[in-house]
């Protein structure tokens, strides 16, 4: 052996017993109920697809074209106060190549013009233990096991040779995955599962709207963090400090308290329980607004009655519901409740002045090819890490940073009657640019830095033209699809 595959073969032996010491530390949970689903945690960030340096046999990154607003076609507010309405719900832990990576094909197969940066062919990550390349592939199976992007793994998965480097190799999601399972005792340990994918026969829904409706592909998750401080910036576009999932609550503006402030309404809408919102991170505030988190069924009645609030938020149920990667988590029944969620809007008369946004909270550790940008992210409220672990609390250190970084790229469907038909957005973004959108419908103030350099998201719609006032009729979201637990070690 060389004396540089003995150094690669000792750094991923390192990083590997890493990993599993901080999965032994529970980085692997990220949700406290409903189910014990993972937590989340190239070349430079962000641009066309091409290939990244090579750490380990990994490919993937993109060419360098800067931060926030990159692409941004400009604002288009024209006729914008036409939308009464906008809801949006956070799915989990999927990324953006991982179910849309046949986004093109799906689009040629059905005379759609428009062009999306999906999953170039002959991408590899390296696997567990020998490095050798794990090519992306199609999984045969609607459930896996769990996966992680907590902050380590994030960095882990953006340069596996260098976690502390703002240098993407994109080459470290395989090793995120074998480390999770060897922690729950999964099949697949050498990790592969990070490098599968979805396609349009196992998520027709998805790709239908996706492609006659917007979707954006330069749409990131707001920092390398699971699902907690993901969410949380949400509705707050900070998570205070928060790299992981809080021990005590915070005190911070939300969007829904600018909403109060503008004498606007807004509901949040739950599936299974109300302590399972986010927005019970901030206090007081959520608890003298308990009256606003309501069930989910009250939004059925609400879209058919004409009575929906300003601004909506939905909170899925754990699990299948929310798409979260953990066996024996079905994806397609979670689609499924989507679609019922989206289709009861488009078919009441709610439909006509409404804006629904899907989005996921994080990559969950599944692959990526874009490298998410490092540069010209503003950290929100100038609060730095105040949770980073370190080998002291939790036999290893996570490594160092500031909220200047955006997380992988995440899944997403713009729906509504304004949406430009068959639009594909470009504007490099993270998940702030909802509330940014928010913000720029009522005439409300920025929550801070963050949002402030989002998109607004106006470039998905034609408010006077109203495209999709007659809106089409998607195909039925199957739920029969495969699920087993076996190890993919396909390579």
């Amino acid at each position: 052996m060389s004396k540089l595959s003995t150094w690669r073969a000792a750094a991923l032996a390192a990083l590997l017993i890493a990993a599993i010491n901080l999965s032994g530390c529970g980085m692997w949970l990220d949700r406290t109920s409903g189910s014990s689903s993972g937590s989340t945690g190239g070349s430079t960030p962000s641009g066309t697809g091409g290939t990244g340096g090579t750490g380990g046999s990994g490919t993937g990154g993109s060419t360098p074209t800067g931060g926030p607003g990159t692409g941004s076609p400009g604002s288009n507010t024209s006729g914008i106060q036409n939308v009464n309405h906008v809801i949006y719900m956070i799915m989990e832990n999927r990324s953006f190549d991982h179910y849309f990576a046949k986004m093109n094909e799906y689009r040629q197969k059905n005379g759609i013009s428009g062009t999306v940066d999906d999953l170039p062919a002959g991408m590899t990550n390296p696997r567990v233990p020998d490095y050798k390349p794990v090519a992306s592939f199609h999984l045969g199976t609607m459930c896996i096991e769990n996966t992680s992007a907590a902050w380590y793994i994030s960095h882990q998965g953006f340069n596996l040779f260098n976690i502390s480097s703002d240098t993407p190799t994109m080459d470290g999601f395989v090793w995120g995955a074998s480390a999770a399972a060897y922690n729950e005792g999964g099949a697949d340990t050498s990790g592969s599962r990070a490098m599968g994918y979805y396609d349009y026969n196992d998520l027709p829904y998805y790709y239908f709207m996706a492609a006659n409706f917007g979707v954006s592909d330069r749409w990131f998750s707001p920092g390398p963090m699971e699902t907690e401080p993901s969410k949380m910036y949400m509705v707050a576009a900070t998570s205070v400090g928060h790299a992981h999932k809080p021990a005590t609550a915070v005190n911070a503006p939300t969007i829904f308290s600018l909403l109060d402030a503008k004498g606007l309404s807004w509901k949040i809408y739950y599936e299974t329980q109300a302590s399972d919102a986010i927005i019970n991170y901030f206090q007081p505030y959520a608890a003298q607004h308990q009256a606003n988190i309501v069930p989910i069924s009250q939004y059925f009645a609400d879209v058919t009655n004409g009575t929906l609030p300003n601004v909506a938020m939905i909170e899925p149920g754990f699990g299948s519901e929310d798409e979260h990667p953990g066996f024996p988590n079905q994806i397609q029944i979670g689609a499924a409740k989507t679609a019922n969620i989206i289709n009861s809007l488009m078919n009441s008369p709610s439909w006509k002045d409404s804006v629904f946004f899907l989005m996921y909270d994080e990559s969950g550790g599944m692959y990526d090819h874009v490298p998410p940008p490092t540069t010209g992210v503003p950290n929100p409220d100038g609060i730095k890490p105040v949770d980073l672990f370190t080998k002291a609390q939790q036999g290893y250190d996570d490594p160092p940073g500031d909220f200047t970084r955006y997380g992988f790229r995440v899944p997403n469907l713009v729906v509504s009657p304004f949406t430009k038909k068959h639009y594909v957005a470009h504007t490099v973004t993270d998940s702030t640019g909802v509330l940014r959108f928010i913000e720029t419908r009522w005439g409300l103030p920025n929550l801070n830095k963050r949002d402030a350099v989002a998109s607004d998201m106006t470039e998905f719609f034609d408010f006077n033209g109203k495209p999709w006032a007659t809106p089409p009729t998607p195909p039925a979201q199957p739920t029969n699809g495969a699920c087993t637990d076996t190890a993919v070690n396909v390579q």
